[in-house]
């Protein structure tokens, strides 16, 4: 027998179309340059504020450089063709101190988070040697590696050492005991259990470990060419003081920020695609 009801209330329902993999894709690409458009907002406004307080003389331009000279300052040394070679040498040392320093850190990471006994004989002294400045591990690097490439990675890798450490060894601290409880359960072995519980659960805070310690990396570069360089982007920002050229300081800086902003932005798409399977918070 035929419900006459059910077929009623059948009828009155909306035609719902067929999902459009087009329509989702323009909201998506609709979406990402709203982003864009928003993030770029306040810098806009910054650079607008900056040209037009540099064009009616509030800063002089001496000592500040309106952000067209500056511009115009990174466009001459590339197109001299030495700029090339100091983000190269400076992109190097980052990149070499940074793997040191993220190798290390992982070790020493992974041993004061597992064992109680590795954090009490290493822990204290990292902390000790974390609240050391940049600046005061120079003298002691140029005294022991010389004024070359060594001493310019190492002092780069520790200041990304202690950021990577830091995050690995609370991460695993930070892993819910519960979980570890089921692997034992299961019978996972010791090294199992590290590996597809404890490491897994604590990447989050180690992928943010990376994060700090990249940035950490590029300040310590800075550190690192100042102390006798002939290339480099902090060799630049020391040309710039001793030929009194505001316009040639501003514009390593600038290329500082690019540099390392473009670097973390890498990072932070490695971070989401790893992290896909988080299933965080929708902030409006």
């Amino acid at each position: 027998m035929i419900n006459k009801k059910a077929i009623e209330q059948t009828e009155r329902r909306p035609l719902r179309l067929p999902s459009n993999g087009k329509t989702k894709g323009r909201r998506g690409a609709a979406e990402k340059w709203k982003m864009v458009a928003l993030s770029s907002a306040v810098p806009v406004l910054v650079l607008a504020l900056w040209q037009f307080l540099c064009a009616v003389g509030v800063f002089k331009p001496y000592l500040l450089p309106a952000p067209t000279v500056i511009v115009q300052t990174i466009i001459d040394l590339a197109e001299d063709g030495a700029l090339w070679g100091h983000i190269s040498i400076t992109l190097f040392r980052v990149f070499a101190g940074f793997l040191l320093g993220v190798a290390v850190a992982v070790l020493f990471g992974l041993v004061a988070g597992l064992s109680k006994t590795g954090e009490v004989l290493f822990d204290p002294m990292f902390q000790a040697f974390r609240s050391i400045p940049s600046l005061a591990w120079v003298p002691l690097f140029i005294l022991w590696f010389q004024i070359g490439e060594t001493s310019k990675v190492l002092l780069i890798a520790v200041g990304v050492f202690f950021p990577v450490y830091l995050n690995i060894m609370s991460g695993i601290h930070g892993v819910d005991r519960k979980l570890v409880e089921v692997g034992k359960i299961y019978g996972l072995h010791p090294i199992e259990r590290i590996r597809r519980i404890i490491l897994p659960a604590a990447m989050p805070a180690f992928l943010t470990g990376l994060r700090g310690g990249l940035g950490l990396g590029w300040m310590f570069v800075v550190a690192a060419e100042i102390m006798g360089s002939s290339q480099g982007l902090g060799y630049l920002l020391v040309v710039g003081q001793n030929t009194y050229s505001p316009a040639v300081v501003m514009a390593s800086i600038v290329l500082f920020a690019v540099l390392g902003k473009v670097t973390d932005a890498l990072l932070k798409q490695i971070e989401k695609k790893t992290l896909h399977w988080q299933d965080g918070i929708q902030r409006g």
